[in-house]
């Protein structure tokens, strides 16, 4: 069932212990700034204010005593897209509270292969997203069952890093 994108956004102040994040892609870059992609790959600095709407709720949403987490299943070397998002956005992120993992499937198969990107909210809301092939958000479909999704989650954690250790050996390639 699609989700409104308010009622999707909604989800982000009103869930209640944790949210999880499972990335499956490797390119995002039609729901990015391409400003901001540009500038990254140019070597310019971050701006302060990158980003700043999402590193603001996550830092309220932690200090709140709530837990936001990820896990991206990706292979190196890593796309363009992939260099900006873990190099600006995972590490202000991570600045502001939220914990990110890696489960890199270079050297091994994808324990979640098919699955695609989802946002499971206290373990009772999952919303399933679906992107166009450049990376551009199309929808978000709220799951009859969070069951499921959990196990996806558990699965990925399971053979996941923390992406400070993934970043600090495989940051530069």
């Amino acid at each position: 069932m699609s989700i409104p994108r308010d009622d999707f956004e909604k989800l982000f102040s009103d869930f209640q212990r944790e949210a999880f994040r499972l990335e499956a892609l490797d390119d995002y870059t039609g729901s990015s700034n391409p400003e901001s992609i540009r500038a990254f790959l140019a070597g310019e600095p971050q701006p302060a204010d990158y980003n700043q709407d999402w590193a603001d709720e996550v830092h309220a949403n932690t200090q709140a005593g709530k837990r936001m987490y990820r896990v991206h299943v990706l292979r190196r070397p890593l796309t363009p897209y992939l260099r900006f998002e873990l190099g600006w956005g995972y590490v202000k992120n991570s600045a502001a509270g939220e914990e990110f993992f890696i489960l890199d499937t270079t050297d091994q198969p994808n324990p979640l292969e098919g699955v695609p990107d989802f946002w499971a909210f206290d373990e009772t809301s999952v919303v399933t997203m679906a992107y166009a092939p450049d990376g551009k958000f199309q929808s978000a479909d709220l799951q009859p069952s969070a069951l499921e999704w959990l196990k996806y989650r558990d699965t990925a954690l399971q053979h996941a890093v923390p992406f400070a250790e993934w970043w600090e050996r495989y940051g530069g390639e």
